[in-house]
């Protein structure tokens, strides 16, 4: 899948009209129905099947349906699922980009993923108001290691302002199949749901907000590796292994950053010449020595926790060029030429075009980044911006972006952490 780029002056591009609100349109029949047969190709190629649970104490609807977020598959499942059923979709405003009318039509909501965005709860009231169901996915990005991103605080208040019940829909397979490190390449893997009643209105009343955050952090936590171990699935594509260092990125026998890569079924640290093996169940292992890992995301947990020290020290830093689109509107991904992108424990720092673009991002208002591998196939980006603008940043060099979203998601629980601990005072 590509995206509409057009290259433009930064000038120009920041004097462009903004789209005007609108409304969400209730998805008629026949274009449920064509989404619905569009996916059917590859929900047949993954042998798809699904379950209900507790369906019927829910009632007809309309429902939040939240869903763990895998793949693209994730979108075909639920027009399988839910079908005749009307649903909105709360979705990333680039994907709009070149096909606004469809995309409305066909029921999308677009927000700018981690900005604060005061009118999706109101969109999505009207969409219930229409008898809709909304689909959200709380995580709001893909998986990178096939467990489960940060849920922002807040989904409790959210779920009581709404007043209408929610709905799961928890895949098993969606990662396996298809992560998205893998460079869009699929795998002979099963596909499955659940689709399970979670919250009637009343017990949506009975729970505290606190409660409600807590019962969706415990729903939403899985392991898609641990999945293929324990189910003896296996995955013998000779490229399982590409792009592999999108997540490993740091070597944990020296150290080194940026030098790892992943091709066909192994993963090599260029730098001390060690290496892994992915097998076929889904386990690292080391083609000399002992392995440091055999699980992937304990990996990645690592990488996480060497992340949170140079935090905790006070050295990280990412400083980095970068090639810059922009979205204002949804008629392109405007390309407004180079820049340098900074990130360290104050947030992100973005300045360019000749000095003309000069952007912010505290750390306390990102508590995960908008990462991406292989975006649109243009490249591996970080995205920074507001309500009103998106930044697509392309990093030049070995710049692993998921180095920047660990740091990002650790520095809001740094922040957070701290404003929650009581001020002593001195006696």
């Amino acid at each position: 899948m590509k995206i509409k780029t057009k290259a433009m002056p930064y000038e120009q591009v920041m004097a462009l009209p903004r789209p005007e609100h609108r409304d969400p349109v209730r998805p008629n029949l026949f274009l449920r129905t064509l989404v619905r047969a569009a996916a059917a190709g590859d929900l047949k190629d993954a042998d798809f099947s699904f379950t209900t649970e507790r369906m019927e104490e829910l009632g007809e609807g309309p429902y939040l349906i939240l869903m763990n977020h895998s793949s693209f598959i994730d979108l075909e499942i639920v027009s399988r699922v839910m079908y005749p059923k009307p649903y909105c979709i709360v979705c990333t405003s680039d994907g709009f980009v070149g096909k606004e009318w469809l995309m409305r039509q066909i029921g999308c909501i677009p927000t700018n993923k981690f900005a604060t965005d005061l009118s999706l709860v109101s969109d999505m009231a009207a969409a219930f108001e229409k008898n809709c169901s909304v689909l959200l996915y709380p995580e709001a990005s893909y998986s990178f290691d096939g467990t489960a991103t940060p849920l922002p605080r807040g989904m409790g208040v959210m779920l009581k302002r709404l007043k209408v019940p929610v709905v799961g829909i928890f895949t098993c397979g969606a990662f396996s199949r298809d992560p998205l490190y893998n460079c869009l390449q699929k795998r002979k893997v099963k596909v499955s749901a659940v689709v399970r009643g979670l919250l009637t209105a009343e017990e949506i009343k009975a729970h505290t907000n606190a409660e409600l955050d807590a019962m969706l952090d415990e729903l939403f936590t899985f392991d898609g590796f641990r999945w293929q171990q324990e189910n003896g699935v296996v995955i013998d594509e000779e490229f399982r292994a590409d792009g592999l260092e999108r997540i490993l990125y740091k070597c944990p026998h020296c150290g080194a950053e940026g030098e790892t890569e992943g091709k066909g079924t192994k993963l090599v640290c260029h730098a001390c010449g060690r290496g892994y093996e992915l097998d076929t169940h889904g386990f690292l292992r080391a083609l000399e020595g002992q392995p440091a890992f055999t699980h992937v995301p304990d990996w990645y947990a690592w990488e996480r926790s060497e992340v949170r020290k140079e935090l905790e020290e006070g050295s990280y830093l990412l400083d980095t060029p970068v090639e810059i689109g922009m979205l204002v509107d949804f008629k392109a991904i405007y390309m407004v030429g180079e820049g340098r992108l900074r990130h360290d424990s104050g947030g992100f720092t973005l300045d360019g075009c000749d000095g003309k673009l000069h952007f912010e991002r505290p750390a306390a208002q990102n508590y995960s980044l908008y990462a991406d591998y292989y975006w649109y196939e243009l490249g591996d980006i970080i995205c920074i911006g507001d309500r009103e603008t998106q930044y697509y940043c392309f990093p030049k060099g070995k710049v692993p972006v998921a180095k920047a979203r660990l740091a990002t998601e650790e520095r809001f629980k740094m922040l957070r952490a701290q404003k929650k601990r009581p001020n002593l005072k001195k006696e």
